[in-house]
């Protein structure tokens, strides 16, 4: 079993810039950019967000096809977040005291809203999918983009 951090991926390393100037895997396996479809099972919220970052994803030289399950998870991780926070916002509109983030139970103990739990948990698993893309201002904050006007190429087959 191997302890510390997990490898940066080559294609992410040149996206960066490999500041630390370490040698890239001259085995790894290259895989071609593609965009991938959604899977059937995602809800309509997931479908509209997987729209809208993988065809940039895909212009910033980090999809494949391998990618369309982790892809799938941060969609379906999004399209629950945003269910969660629609239903609370919808009960929020008839209980002007709690905001809906706390409810009664049949005893009368007030216990937090279970759709705050899962509106928070969704949220977490979301931004930890989104940073494994690139999708996060820390995350983005170590890629380095290349200008629109560049050919369109896969950016570790110059290296292979």
């Amino acid at each position: 079993m191997t302890v510390g951090r997990k490898p940066t991926p080559t294609a992410l390393k040149l996206v960066k810039g490999n500041p630390g100037k370490r040698a890239t895997n001259k085995a790894e396996a290259v895989v071609a950019l593609a965009e991938p479809t959604p899977p059937a099972f995602l809800c309509d919220d997931a479908k509209v967000e997987w729209g809208r970052v993988c065809s940039a994803l895909y212009a910033a030289g980090l999809m494949t096809e391998l990618d369309r399950a982790a892809l799938a998870a941060y969609a379906a991780a999004y399209g629950r977040w945003a269910q969660a926070e629609r239903a609370i916002n919808r009960m929020a509109a008839k209980d002007e005291l709690n905001a809906a983030l706390m409810i009664k139970t049949t005893s009368g103990n007030a216990i937090q809203n279970p759709l705050v739990g899962i509106a928070n948990k969704a949220k977490a698993d979301m931004v930890r999918y989104a940073a494994e893309f690139g999708m996060t201002p820390s995350a983005r904050s170590r890629v380095t983009a290349t200008p629109d006007d560049k050919k369109q190429e896969d950016k570790a087959a110059r290296y292979f």
